[in-house]
């Protein structure tokens, strides 16, 4: 039997069947990714396995490094092919880790390959890829069409000038690929080199003369209110933990004064900046019924000598172990009593936080929508099949699992749709153990109407992005029945 074959992942017969009639035929919603624009714009065709595989996969690089592999062939000057050798040798060593599962599901569903990889196979995969790779089905926008992609929301600095995102809406391209505004960079008063060369960008961006702390909130306002005519319906917040110090707009005037003057901004005036700032983010997202993202929990850029050499995001960070709680609450709490909390999801890093943030959720619901602050999926270290179950044991015990808004790729990979499967067979193995196992009702109906939402409904409804999927969701669901007659 091949590795990954129909039934991979699903041990029982009710979660075969759950998957195979309710999860396997919904499109995808990917909310949350950091896909280029730019390669979305110009369709972008891949020349090798290497560029769309481990360009930019940090998962790749720390298995690599810890298998004993020189730098030089995850980020450094090797050649393309050498670097996918260092990988398919790196392979067989990650046995248990999600790298070994996610490897053989991208073979399988982007290039029709079902041998394992190796050192052996290595030459015969990349031939047979790359041959692939050449067909239009694989470009990026072929690949959004291939895997019933509805919509995604890219990952956007409030800098950035969005002209891809207007070429990709020109193109008449299915997939609705809206942008998400990201604005962690204004943050970042105790680095006042950085912090000043993000402003001076904000203002050129804005078209703001920036002489103060109110016209720098003018600003963000501005890059919102243009977000928000791109389509951008989601705020994203890369965080260690939330900002309760709330203080004065005078004194977050005054700490912006001197982070722009170069000085040195101390932790706690940081701080205090921080979160006056993501007040405003959060009055700025519920004027427009926006959907904040709360990403909270990882330590960042560990090794400093390799920060230096290679720059962020090459893999060098871990879970953080900050105290959630009591930050989290008073900042969601604020927001509530200024009635300026808007939906938000948040996701932990740390799975000895996920009771408590699963419970933080149930204090600020308000019966106003269902499922208005919701638990996040697993996520970064997490996204794995232990970390997602872990997730779903946490929500449904405390919140309600049945209107949960599912999975993200959170991906800077073209190859990482597969996730999305790999989490509908983790969640349909879990409620169809619960089904044999007597814990939850043999009920097609009820049952499978949950995975259905979770999967695909919970999300549309909740986000409510500009766009209409019906035409092509019933158009997935037809094939996939027509394919089950078949069988």
């Amino acid at each position: 039997m091949k590795f990954v074959h129909d039934d991979f992942l699903l041990q029982t017969r009710t979660a075969r069947r759950l998957y195979h009639q309710f999860a396997e035929v919904e499109p995808i919603l990917d909310f949350h990714c950091h896909l280029p624009p730019r390669d979305i714009a110009e369709n972008r065709q891949f020349k090798n396995l290497f560029e769309i595989w481990l360009e930019g996969d940090h998962y790749k690089w720390r298995a690599m490094r810890a298998n004993g592999v020189a730098e030089r062939f995850c980020t450094g000057d090797g050649e393309p092919f050498a670097k996918f050798q260092a990988w398919a040798a790196t392979v067989p060593h990650t046995l248990r880790n999600p790298l070994y599962h996610w490897t053989h599901l991208e073979l399988a569903r982007y290039f029709g390959i079902n041998e394992l990889l190796d050192e052996a196979s290595a030459a015969r995969i990349w031939k047979k890829a790359n041959e692939k790779l050449a067909q239009p089905e694989l470009t990026t926008q072929g690949i959004l069409k291939k895997f019933h992609v509805t919509a995604l929301c890219t990952t956007d600095d409030p800098a950035d000038d969005l002209r891809h995102h207007e070429k990709i809406a020109a193109s008449g391209l299915t997939t609705r690929v809206l942008p998400t505004f990201r604005p962690d960079k204004a943050l970042q008063v105790r680095q006042p080199d950085r912090f000043n060369h993000w402003v001076d960008r904000m203002a050129a961006a804005a078209d703001v003369d920036i002489d103060g702390y109110a016209s720098f909130l003018d600003a963000l306002r501005r890059r919102h209110d243009d977000f928000h005519a791109h389509g951008c319906r989601l705020s994203d917040h890369g965080l260690n933990h939330c900002y309760a110090d709330f203080c004065t707009e005078k004194t977050a005037a005054e700490i912006f004064v001197k982070a722009r003057a170069g000085a040195m901004v101390s932790e706690e005036e940081h701080g205090q900046f921080a979160a006056a700032l993501m007040l405003f983010f959060g009055q700025l997202d519920a004027e427009k019924g926006w959907v904040k993202q709360l990403h909270l929990g990882p330590l960042r850029d560990n090794n400093t000598r390799l920060l230096r050499q290679l720059g962020p995001d090459t893999g060098y960070d871990c879970i953080g172990d900050f105290p959630q709680a009591s930050a989290l609450v008073g900042y969601l709490d604020r927001l509530e009593q200024d009635n300026a909390l808007p939906k938000t999801v948040i996701y932990n890093n740390n799975p000895a936080d996920n009771y408590v943030f699963a419970s933080v959720m149930g204090s600020f619901q308000d019966g106003s929508l269902p499922g208005k602050i919701q638990f996040g999926s697993g996520w970064w270290f997490l996204d794995q099949k232990e970390g997602i179950e872990w997730q779903l044991d946490a929500l449904s015990n405390i919140g309600l699992l049945s209107r949960f808004v599912g999975m993200i790729t959170d991906s800077r990979s073209f190859m990482s749709y597969p996730r999305h499967e790999y989490f509908r067979r983790v969640l349909c193995n879990v409620i169809g153990r619960d089904v044999e196992n007597g814990e939850l009702p043999d009920d097609e109906m009820l049952i499978g109407t949950m995975i259905r939402n979770i999967c695909y409904s919970n999300a549309r409804n909740y986000f409510a992005l500009p766009f209409n999927a019906d035409s092509l969701q019933n158009k997935r669901a037809a094939k996939v029945s027509k394919r089950a007659r078949t069988t």
